[in-house]
């Protein structure tokens, strides 16, 4: 993850900064939003062309999921959204999408292009998690949030990560570049780049990393 790249990396100082919504996540121009979901659209199937569009946005609930979070969060920042009332046309649909697929990452979220979400349910982002580029997500996942102590806040999650089913990230924990959490891990320390971690809590199981899982890796 490039330094300067997202601006929520620094801890928050207190609970209440941790339940503030904020917007460093949300696309500012519709050339930014484009770029995003194009890139997000590759690593479905390494196709961007509208057909490929048109058939993962109506068929696939990851990508669905992800073209309605992002412009959710574009027109969150835009004044003209709100007079002409589609920002809450679109947080409306977002919500919908939530309950329907199960899949829980609020627009304002701080993710870099190539977000992959292989099956959906059980999917919960806190808002102040900061997430790479070209990042696997799948199903029952959790980046939440620790309230106290060492690693106060959410996950930061490098490039080229991949989390397996059922793995859990607590607390303000670093996942390395190019790393893996194995299935149904509970992790509660900073994963090392390229480091395969797994177990209960999670320890380094190998140094192999994340080139086998993560593929058609979105160009940025």
């Amino acid at each position: 993850m490039a330094e300067g790249d997202f601006a929520a990396t620094s801890s928050p100082k207190s609970l209440d900064d941790l339940a503030k919504p904020h917007t460093n996540g949300c696309a500012r121009t519709f050339k930014e939003l484009k770029r995003l979901l194009t890139a997000d659209l590759f690593r479905y199937s390494g196709k961007t062309n509208t057909k490929t569009f048109l058939r993962h946005f109506l068929f696939t609930p990851g990508y669905k999921y992800t073209v309605w979070m992002r412009t959710t969060g574009y027109l969150r920042v835009q004044p003209w959204a709100k007079v002409l009332l589609l920002y809450p046309l679109a947080k409306w649909i977002l919500l919908g999408c939530r309950y329907k697929y199960g899949i829980v990452i609020p627009e304002y979220t701080v993710i870099g292009p190539g977000l992959f979400i292989n099956r959906f349910g059980g999917i919960y982002v806190n808002g102040d998690a900061v997430i790479g580029s070209n990042v696997n997500f799948t199903h029952g996942i959790m980046l939440g949030q620790s309230n106290r102590g060492k690693y106060m806040g959410s996950p930061i999650v490098g490039d080229r990560v991949f989390l397996s089913a059922g793995a859990k990230v607590i607390g303000r924990i670093t996942l390395g570049d190019g790393s893996v959490v194995g299935a149904n891990a509970v992790v509660t320390k900073d994963v090392p780049e390229n480091a395969v971690v797994g177990g209960i809590p999670a320890k380094v199981l190998s140094m192999q990393g994340s080139a086998d899982y993560v593929n058609r890796m979105a160009p940025l």
